[in-house]
């Protein structure tokens, strides 16, 4: 777990982003990695009221896609009181250096925390670069959001379970792995906790299988008993020929106790965007997986703003947090 906090991510050094003639191996991955002080701590800011949230509250998970819209997309999900991101940029250039979370909190009057999945080392796909007015990342963070219309209590950090395949990659070369960031969110009824995750989509079924099964034990190590709402791009059937009902990732969720929640099972959350173009297929990859809580139905909207403009190339999902079970 990652406990640490700050007000504002340190800007990488030349050391930090000097990788590319070291060894592509996961032991050398990690030892550059433990020396990045960005890698290893939860930035958290905005502002929310220090009130208990009334229940029944509406949830949103979306991966933004790098987020090249954070006002628009902060007022497409304007009835959220709690939002589960991911994809979101932090100094990049393709998103014009902004540190796309805040401002998405900062639209909404909300408390974010964001810890970073990947410090990209370059300015992205060649699709990407056209958005660029820079030559450079500011910071060159990417990472997974947490936002709530009350205080995040605790904010914590989990690296998922991974080979580090994007560090081995040539067209877009990162420092990191997949990531969960979440807090305990404190309601009229009790507490529970949210953790926004985002699952690897280079690899088969059992890499987030284990992924999952890892995040779940490390929250009942850390927090037994408390309910517990995880939501975000489980990239479910993200690779060759894959189905997102042949994933074993479910299977273990539920042995945990956990429901499965994704709307109606035909419908599904991606679509083409400003970056991903010609998607090879339309895919079910975003679900809310919970425990302890009562959910109502998910709503899959449309991620196309009011001009017609794709905020992403997922659509978000959201649903209701009815209640505490048992309460």
């Amino acid at each position: 777990m990652i406990p640490e906090t700050t007000v504002a991510l340190p800007v990488p050094g030349p050391d930090d982003l000097a990788i590319g003639a070291l060894p592509r191996e996961v032991a050398v991955h990690d030892a550059h990695m433990a020396t990045v002080p960005g890698m290893g701590l939860i930035e958290v800011g905005g502002a929310a009221p220090n009130a208990p949230l009334a229940l029944p509250l509406t949830v949103g998970a979306w991966n933004l896609e790098r987020c090249l819209f954070p006002e628009a997309s902060a007022a497409h999900a304007g009835d959220c009181d709690l939002l589960l991101l991911s994809e979101m940029d932090h100094g990049m250039a393709r998103t014009k250096q902004r540190n796309t979370t805040a401002v998405m909190a900062a639209e909404r009057g909300m408390a974010y925390a964001y810890a970073v999945e990947f410090l990209e080392l370059g300015l992205g796909s060649p699709i990407e670069r056209q958005f660029c007015d820079d030559a450079h990342n500011a910071l060159g963070y990417h990472g997974n959001g947490l936002l709530a219309r009350g205080v995040l209590h605790a904010p914590f950090a989990l690296r998922l379970w991974g080979r580090r395949q994007w560090f081995f990659d040539d067209e877009q070369p990162r420092l990191g792995e997949r990531i969960a960031v979440g807090a305990r969110i404190e309601t009229a009824e009790g507490p529970f906790l949210a953790v926004s995750t985002h699952l690897e989509s280079a690899c088969g079924p059992a890499h987030r299988e284990a992924q999952v099964a890892g995040l779940i034990t490390a929250l009942n190590a850390a927090f037994p008993g408390l309910p517990v709402l995880i939501g975000g791009d489980l990239n479910t059937g993200n690779h060759a020929g894959g189905d997102w009902r042949a994933e074993g990732l479910f299977d273990v969720a539920r042995a945990a106790g956990y429901s499965v929640h994704g709307g109606r099972e035909d419908q599904t959350t991606t679509r083409p965007s400003l970056i991903t173009r010609w998607p090879e297929r339309a895919m079910k990859l975003d679900w809310f997986l919970a425990r302890g809580l009562r959910l109502g139905p998910v709503e899959i909207r449309s991620s196309l703003g009011p001009d017609g403009t794709p905020l992403s190339d997922h659509d978000l999902i959201v649903t209701r947090i009815e209640g505490l079970a048992g309460r």
